[in-house]
């Protein structure tokens, strides 16, 4: 009778758990972080003061009874509405902590990447504005309180293992002769043309440019010391196609003297395995693609066509 007794004990307390356990939902979806170092205890306490258990003494009941022995691992979880004790604790012993992240364009200069990093209410620390062409266009994984600093340092190891991978498996007969220079043309290519396609064929003209000793006239590498990277809003003034600096591609030949923004994989690809073209010109055609052309004259005709569209919009 008593070994009854007890067993009906037994089942009647795991029933008040269970029970208790049903009312403990969240009610909507919570962010929480469990700190490093954290008991079993100290994280319900946690999970409660937030909002995403009902009863902290229930989900620790829940966690004797039905836990298993995998401990809680640190970090930030989203705990989302309907999610009962049971959830939460299968959540926190997964390590499947809360991934947020944050979007590098490409072509996205270096001070717009500090602007965006500094942005980041959920990061800490100040960073410097990181050299141009040093940060790997791509989307980051990045934690609460996470430094930012940190964050930088993936970026600039993205670039480092792209840049590397793509200068292993560079074409013979190219124009740029370092990494260094192969992100410098990719960072002019990225400028120039906004169409997948035309990558290649605009790192061809610049190859041939490069090759025959001709400046490379390219616009952006003109706007870069005066912008920083970011947008112009106007038309490039003659005092600064005049302008003598290391960026002005219309005084000097050669590459300007480093990158003017932060080229994704496309480019680099680009540079180092340029079409093979006689091209030595482009200008837009009107429709977001370019016109090439291997003459002078040839160009200048397209120049002119392109001008008479654009009076015919209305936009000259």
């Amino acid at each position: 009778m008593r070994r009854l007794v007890i067993i009906a004990l037994v089942v009647v307390a795991v029933l008040v758990a269970v029970f208790a356990l049903r009312d403990t939902s969240a009610s909507r979806d919570v962010d929480v972080v469990i700190a490093p170092g954290s008991s079993l205890t100290a994280a319900a306490s946690a999970l409660e003061q937030a909002g995403a258990i009902g009863s902290a003494d229930a989900f620790l009941t829940r966690a004797k009874l039905f836990g298993g022995e995998e401990a809680i691992k640190p970090g930030e979880y989203r705990i989302t509405k309907g999610m009962d004790a049971g959830d939460v604790l299968d959540l926190l012993q997964s390590g499947k902590t809360l991934q947020r992240l944050v979007r590098i364009p490409e072509g996205m200069a270096s001070i717009l990447v500090h602007e965006r990093l500094m942005a980041l209410p959920l990061l800490t620390g100040s960073i410097a504005v990181p050299p141009e062409g040093s940060v790997l266009p791509d989307s980051y994984a990045y934690t609460r309180g996470e430094k930012r600093s940190a964050v930088v340092a993936r970026m600039q190891k993205a670039m480092q293992t792209a840049l590397a991978n793509a200068w292993a498996k560079r074409k013979p007969g190219i124009a740029v002769t370092s990494p260094e220079q192969a992100i410098t043309l990719a960072s002019i290519v990225e400028k120039e043309t906004g169409q997948a396609s035309e990558r290649r064929m605009v790192a061809g003209v610049y190859t041939n440019r490069l090759k025959q000793g001709m400046p490379l006239q390219a616009d952006p590498t003109t706007i870069y010391p005066v912008t920083r990277g970011k947008p112009l809003g106007r038309r490039i003034l003659r005092s600064e196609l005049d302008a003598e600096n290391g960026y002005n591609t219309y005084q000097r030949a050669g590459l300007p003297i480093g990158p003017i923004t932060n080229p994704g994989k496309a480019s680099i690809t680009a540079a180092l395995d340029p079409a093979r073209t006689q091209a030595l010109y482009f200008v837009a055609d009107g429709s977001g693609g370019s016109t090439f052309a291997n003459t002078l004259s040839e160009h200048n005709a397209n120049v002119q066509r392109f001008y008479a569209l654009r009076r015919a919009r209305g936009e000259m």
